[in-house]
């Protein structure tokens, strides 16, 4: 990115990126907490979860660790999907770097 940005604008560009990613981490953690608690630990206790106890055990705790698998599958999916359009894999030789400013 740094070759993408002009320097005069890198401190406004990474501060932007920055702060999106500061605000998404306390909502990931206000889901986190109810999504564990209410939903995948009490899925242990069903006739269903034989089908992933393998993966994650059966014991307490076990409906955390299926959270974090199934976070796990979405981020790659998530990521092969974006690195599927063509535009964002070719982001890095399309777009031009900035020009060096005159002396």
């Amino acid at each position: 990115m740094q070759a993408k940005v002009a320097p005069d604008l890198q401190g406004r560009v990474f501060a932007a990126y920055l702060q999106v990613i500061m605000l998404l981490a306390p909502l990931a953690f206000l889901v986190a907490g109810p999504l564990a608690d209410h939903v995948f630990e009490p899925a242990r206790h069903q006739p269903a979860w034989r089908s992933v106890a393998w993966l994650v055990g059966s014991g307490s705790g076990a409906g955390m660790g299926l959270m974090l698998v199934v976070a796990g599958m979405l981020i790659l999916a998530l990521s092969l999907a974006v690195y599927a359009i063509p535009a964002v894999r070719r982001l890095e030789a399309d777009l031009p770097d900035h020009a060096a400013a005159p002396v």
